[in-house]
């Protein structure tokens, strides 16, 4: 694997950090949101990651220049199928005709947890960036030398 390579990789996982930092953002802005109904309530989402397929003999076609099976490739982004948080509070001006209103199924905590170690990929493949740059930068100076 070349140097160059490193760039493509670490630019398709930080863009993959950056799809589940704004999903993550998503969640937590609607964790509080309240329904009257199961269907028109919030659901938690979550984007789905796989290995970026690229046929080998192939000349990469992607804005990375990713060889074959290097990189992150966002599949989509879906939503949870765990149960919705229901309270029944009569009072509450969204309550259904039983009384009930419903919130997201989403754990803040967990939106935290995922949230910090999107953070820290995005910044890990930003070191790894600078020093695959710092060791092209090295290789030039060792050519002119």
């Amino acid at each position: 694997m070349s140097l160059s390579n490193v760039f493509g990789i670490a630019g398709s996982a930080m863009n993959a950090q950056t799809i589940r930092l704004n999903t993550t953002a998503s969640n937590m802005a609607n964790a509080e949101s309240v329904s009257s109904s199961v269907d028109d309530t919030y659901r938690a989402r979550k984007p789905v990651f796989a290995v970026q397929q690229v046929d080998p003999l192939a000349e990469p076609d992607n804005e990375f220049g990713i060889a074959a099976g290097q990189g992150v490739q966002v599949l989509g982004i879906v939503e949870s199928e765990a149960e919705l948080r229901q309270e029944y509070n009569p009072a509450h001006p969204m309550a259904d005709e039983e009384g009930f209103v419903y919130y997201p199924n989403v754990n803040v905590v967990e939106e935290m947890a995922d949230m910090i170690s999107a953070s820290r990929s995005f910044q890990i493949n930003t070191e790894i960036m600078n020093t695959a740059k710092q060791m092209l930068q090295q290789t030039i100076r060792l050519g002119q030398q």
